[in-house]
């Protein structure tokens, strides 16, 4: 594991519309196993390596977005109003570090404010406050010290936090594992199928704007017309106290997920079937997981064209959706794993197969 690369990576800042941060360090991991990396108009990384030329087309992504905030307002006094970016729990969010990039590329950190609680009633105590009310304060007396750090309306935010590996090393910490850990098995499975002989044209994708709508998976698609679409993203672990079985039913450390079903597709089951057969003919250990709300590029790269067999494979993850989540380091290598083995055995008749039964 290239914890470099990883590093790298979670460290760089990505919201919605705002990717190229991210999109050049995926790049630069990516452009020397791959033949050609190209971007789409919507900002999505497209790299290509060719196996067999016309074999089927196959598609691994992650995206390269994190949920953020952007600046929609700076009042007289200094402080900063947002828009949120992604799905954000107004109580993740109070006294929290993040840090907004100026169009120059200049980084300013600041702070969610919070009022102490000396100053709550008992019944503010127990409200949540709503993310309307807050505010970023960057340490400074007005709009004019904001604007002269070249802080403008429309310049983003993204979390504030340092990865790290736990006290166990296998447990990793980051911002924004949801989801550059995606984009770090795609550029993987193209190392690994640098020097080996397979019948497929894959392409290793990193795709913008997927949490506000799954929009670079259907730009993606519609540059790439993909026969095989695998999506890597996280899902949620439910191996901490509180948690319930009916809530998240995966743990960490135990395989990389295959999903079967969420709020934007249901799994092609063709597809589904023989990557479990792989999964269980390696020996690679694998959890099934089905999630009621969300959703991955799966469900926009399986609607393109007359569709596409898609999958999601996903790592089980800790305190996704904030600052800090947390992922396996063994799910990680064995998602890797997998998604290179399946595509070692696709060829066009497979892949016929697969779609037709």
């Amino acid at each position: 594991m290239d914890w470099n690369m990883l590093y790298e990576l979670t460290m760089a800042d990505g919201v919605p519309g705002n990717e190229k941060e991210a999109r050049d360090v995926m790049e630069k991991y990516i452009a020397p196993v791959a033949d050609t990396v190209e971007t789409d108009r919507l900002g999505s990384l497209i790299a290509k390596k060719i196996g067999t030329e016309n074999g089927p087309k196959v598609v691994v992504a992650g995206h390269l977005d994190e949920i953020g905030l952007m600046v929609t307002r700076i009042e007289e006094s200094g402080y900063i109003r947002f828009q949120t970016l992604g799905g954000w729990w107004s109580q993740v969010m109070l006294s929290q570090r993040f840090t907004i990039t100026t169009r120059e590329g200049k980084k300013v950190t600041g702070v969610i404010g919070s009022k102490p609680p000396h100053v709550l009633t008992p019944e503010a105590r127990n409200k949540p406050v709503d993310i309307k009310e807050m505010f970023i304060d960057l340490g400074v007396a007005s709009k004019e010290e904001v604007l002269a750090l070249g802080v403008r309306p429309g310049d983003m935010i993204a979390p504030y936090f340092e990865s790290m590996r736990m006290n166990n090393e296998k447990y990793l910490l980051a911002k924004a594992w949801d989801n550059r850990i995606g984009c770090a098995i795609a550029i993987d499975v193209l190392a690994n199928l640098k020097d080996v002989n397979h019948a497929n044209v894959v392409y290793g994708v990193g795709t913008a704007q997927e949490e506000v709508g799954l929009r670079g998976a259907r730009t993606s698609a519609a540059a790439i017309q993909p026969d095989i679409a695998f999506a890597l993203d996280v899902t949620i672990a439910g191996d901490t106290p509180g948690m319930s079985p009916t809530e998240a039913s995966v743990k960490m450390g135990e395989g990389p997920c295959i999903m079967l079903y969420d709020a934007s597709m249901v799994a092609h089951k063709g597809l589904r079937d023989f990557v479990v057969n792989v999964a269980e003919e390696l020996e690679i250990p694998f959890q099934f997981d089905a999630l009621a709300g969300g959703g991955t590029d799966s469900g926009a790269y399986h609607l393109n064209g007359q569709g596409v067999p898609s999958l999601s494979i996903c790592l089980a993850s800790r305190y996704i959706h904030s600052h800090a989540s947390m992922i396996h380091e063994d799910d990680y290598l064995n998602a890797t794993r997998l998604i290179t083995e399946v595509i070692k055995r696709l060829d066009k008749e497979t892949v016929d197969t697969i779609i037709y039964g």
